[in-house]
Parts: C-alpha cells; structure tokens; sequence
C-alpha cells in the first residue's frame, strides 16, 4: 500500500516537474527537451529489446518516433533553407530506420539513430552560446 502511494506521488512529482519545466521553456529548450526524450525512449526501447520484452520495446520504439516526426513537422521549410530540408531528410530517415529496428529486433540500428541524434542535438545545444557571442561582438 505505502509503495503505491509513494509511486503514485513520485509519478506526480515527475508529471508536474515536466510539465513547469516545459511552461518555462524557451522555443529552443522545447526543441533540446524533445531530442533529450527521443534519446531516452531510445535507449529504453533497447534495453526492452535487449530484454525480449516485445512490447515495450515496441512502445518506446513508437514514441521515439512520434518524437521525431514532432521535431520534423516543426521544421520551417521556408526560413531554415538548406538546413531545414537536409534536417528533414535526416529526420525521415531516422524514423524510417527506427521503424526497421522494432521489426528485426537490430540493437545496432537503434545505436546509429541514437548516434545521429545526438550529432543534432550537440550542435543545437552550442546554438545559444554562438547566438549569445555574436549578439555580444554586434554590440560592440
């Protein structure tokens, strides 16, 4: 029963840390958080995998790709140029690979998406202290 409850109260705590985190987020951490949970359900989904556990991995499989998919329909095609069609490109194929993975239970496939995603990420988390250096040399 106390077990329970203390896991009902942690879900809770999870569940209204998430959702302050996300109402206090800037566009840019919105975009870090989402690659941060692709990353997750990722990595989740493996160990499910690795585990024989068909139907979580399945599940996390799932999400990290809605995850993705978010991330690619956020793309603004027009001002991004170049970046944003080689970023959906990428995208496509991380979501397609994903979806290889869950169907032939390929741990390794997960790794490379895994691996490409945090390439994204790496340079998206950089972008505000090149934004912040920049701004600083303009004014100047």
């Amino acid at each position: 029963m106390v077990k329970s409850r203390i896991n009902s109260a942690l879900s809770e705590y999870a569940s209204v840390s998430v959702t302050s985190g996300i109402e206090d987020a800037t566009p840019h951490r919105l975009i870090q958080m989402l690659m941060e949970g692709a990353l997750d359900k990722i990595a989740t989904a493996k160990g499910h995998m690795l585990h024989k556990n068909l139907s979580e991995k399945g599940r996390h499989i799932s999400w990290a790709i809605s995850i993705i998919s978010g991330l690619q329909s956020s793309l603004d095609m027009e001002a991004g140029g170049e970046v944003s069609a080689n970023l959906d490109n990428l995208y496509d194929y991380m979501v397609r690979r994903l979806g290889l993975a869950g169907a032939t239970d390929d741990a390794e496939i997960l790794d490379e998406i895994s691996s490409l995603l945090l390439e994204v990420k790496s340079a998206w988390d950089v972008l505000p202290k090149q934004l912040t250096g920049e701004s600083r040399q303009a004014a100047s």
